[in-house]
Parts: C-alpha cells; structure tokens; sequence
C-alpha cells in the first residue's frame, strides 16, 4: 500500500509553496494582523486564479474536479503559510455542505460561484462561549426565516451567505442557507485572539432562510460537515505545526551562546525533538484521514477525529516549543513566533473543542466496535 502524495500532487504540492512563500510571507500575514483588512486580498485573487478554490467541486459545477487529495496538499501549505484568507470558511465548510446536501438546483446555483470565488462562503453554528446543542441552540427557524444570533461566524463579516444551523419544534434542528448581504441581517465584526482570520457576530430578525438538507436533520447533517472539515483543518495545523518547528530549530542553530549554537545544549534538543515527534504522529493520523476522505471510507469518523485529535496536539506543542525556544525574544511582537501561537489557539477550537474531539474519537470507536 503507498502512503505517498503521487508526483503530480507534490508538483501541486510546490506550485503552492512557490506561490505562498512569493505572495504570502509573514511579512503579508502581519500587515493583515496589524491592520484593518479582513483578509490578504492578493493572496486570496492569486489563489483563485490557480483554480484552489475549484479544486474538488465536481466539473458538472464548473470546478476542477480533482479530489480530496488534492485539497489535503494545498490545505498543509495554507497552514504552513498561515495564508490569511477565507479559504477554509468557503471550501471546507460551506462547499462541503453544499455537495453533501444541497439540491441540485441549489448545487448549481452556489457551488460555481464558490469555485470561481465570486462568492464567500460560511458556517454559522455557535452562539457564545457554550457548545451549541440540542438544548441550548437558541437561533430558530419559523416559516422560512431566521431569528437569532451567531458569534463568533469565521469569515461572516465578508462571505455572501452562511450555512446556519436553527432550531425547530420538539428540540429538532436544520440548516439553512441565508444571504448575508439580504434583509434582516446585521453583522459587525469581534475580536479575536488571531485578527489574521476575521469573526464577526451576526444578528438575523426574521431573515429569508432556504431549507439546506433534510428538515430536522441538522445535527446530523452538521456533524457529517465537521468530519470532513476537520481532516482538512488537521491539515492546516500539521502545516503549522512543521513551520513552527522549522522556524525553531533555524533559529536553535543560529543562535549562540557561550560560544556554541544553542540547538547543541541538550535541553533544546529536547524540545525540538518532542516537536519532531508530535508532528510526524499527527502527519500519519492526517494521512488516514485523507484516505478515509477521499475514498468515502466508513473509517471517516474515526480517521477524522485521530487526525483532528493529533493535529491541534502537535500545533500547540510546536508553537509553545518555539516561542520558549526563541527565550525571551520569543514572547515579543516583533518577533514572528506569536503567530503560530496564534492561529494554533483558533484552530483548536474551530470545529469545537480538544475534549469534545476526543469523546467523538472515544463514541466512534465503540460505535464501529459494535456493528
């Protein structure tokens, strides 16, 4: 069995380095944190214009047609890059969501407009601190509309539409697709440890709302959303991950101290190793998640959950590692260590958070042991 990316993926795999390390150095993720701007809009136009966001929309919907592979590659150099775009909200989520249980009118509608980034796209679930859940999804859906408030929505302060989860008569739910740019929303933008990726709270009054998806199913639907998303997103922190340790480890080698590169002091070795170990691990487990993806294998809930798991494990060790490994200068703003501490605390809780992942890998595995 190969556990290889194939030639012409790692070609994709270095068209998107060249591209990223040109159009998106940090030096572009930090003017997108030190300024005003949602997202790097070059980054984003550059990225349209070689086809990512078309990459695995199907081509009967004006996409390339490519597969889950393909997006797994592109989604580790994003991570690698820290690229500050809506990519994710747009193509891991909203697409995603679209392909799984759209109608075919609804695919054709919205999904060439995603492929040809005319449009962005958004999940819009959580309403506070609290995980959303049956008993406490306070958004409702009442004759085709919305009524509630989402925060905090990735990318809500820029994408068209949102995918929203509402709630129903007898603690049932649903997602709905509804036009942000249409009546009865209002959105502003929130704060949030990473301003490289823009939030923003979003108010529906009686918004025009379109069934996505089978009505009562939401949850259902949602969770099958999450673990496709999430393989993707493993990705993204794996890319991180590796940055990160590359990051410290160059600077370990460079730095002396009493006459000697601090990488050579054992307990710098230490850490860089752990690092090694940790994101080797989490590259395995994405590796299994993406062939569970890409070939809609049954594993998927487990697969996505070990990778989902390791991954925001690995990202966390390694950007915390770098930063002590940096010393003092790590924790200071003009070094660029902080970002990957940044982006890393997004992640983990994008999708819901470490403990509420690791009980979804706990709940699939006696699932799958009692079938």
């Amino acid at each position: 069995m190969n556990f290889e990316f194939s030639d012409e993926q790692n070609l994709l795999r270095e068209q998107a380095q060249s591209f990223l390390a040109k159009t998106c150095p940090l030096s572009a993720v930090r003017k997108v944190l030190d300024g005003k701007q949602p997202f790097d809009e070059a980054t984003w136009r550059g990225m349209i214009q070689l086809g990512w966001t078309a990459t695995a929309i199907p081509e009967q919907y004006e996409g390339l047609g490519l597969g889950y592979l393909e997006l797994c590659v592109l989604a580790e150099e994003l991570g690698r890059s820290l690229a500050p775009t809506p990519f994710s909200s747009s193509i891991y989520l909203g697409a995603e969501a679209i392909l799984l249980f759209g109608s075919p009118a609804q695919k054709s509608r919205y999904l060439p407009k995603l492929a040809a980034g005319e449009w962005i796209a958004t999940l819009a679930v959580g309403e506070g601190a609290a995980p959303v859940g049956p008993t406490r999804l306070r958004t409702k859906a009442t004759a085709d509309t919305i009524k509630g408030t989402k925060i905090p929505v990735a990318d809500g302060d820029v994408a068209e539409f949102a995918i929203v989860l509402a709630k129903e008569e007898k603690r049932t739910a649903s997602l709905y697709i509804v036009d942000l740019n249409g009546t009865g929303v209002t959105r502003k933008t929130v704060a949030t440890l990473d301003p490289t990726r823009s939030h923003a709270e979003i108010r529906f009054k009686d918004a025009p709302a379109e069934l996505l998806g089978t009505r009562g199913q939401g949850f259902e639907h949602l969770q099958q959303v999450f673990d496709r998303a999430a393989v993707l997103f493993a990705f993204e922190q794996v890319g991180g991950a590796q940055a990160a340790l590359d990051m410290g480890r160059d600077y370990a080698l460079g730095r002396y101290a009493f006459g000697r590169p601090i990488g050579s002091f054992q307990a710098i070795k230490h850490k860089l190793a752990d690092m090694y170990i940790a994101t080797t691990l989490a590259r395995s487990n994405c590796y299994y998640g993406a062939w569970a993806l890409s070939t809609g294998a049954k594993e998927l809930p487990i697969a996505a959950a070990t990778a989902r798991v390791s991954a925001t494990e690995a990202f966390h060790e390694c950007a915390k590692e770098n930063i002590q490994t940096h010393g003092g200068m790590g924790f200071t703003w003009e070094f660029d260590c902080h970002m990957y501490y940044r982006r890393a605390k997004l992640l983990s809780v994008n999708l819901g958070s470490l403990p509420r992942w690791k009980d979804r890998l706990v709940s699939s595995i006696e699932a799958a042991r009692a079938a």
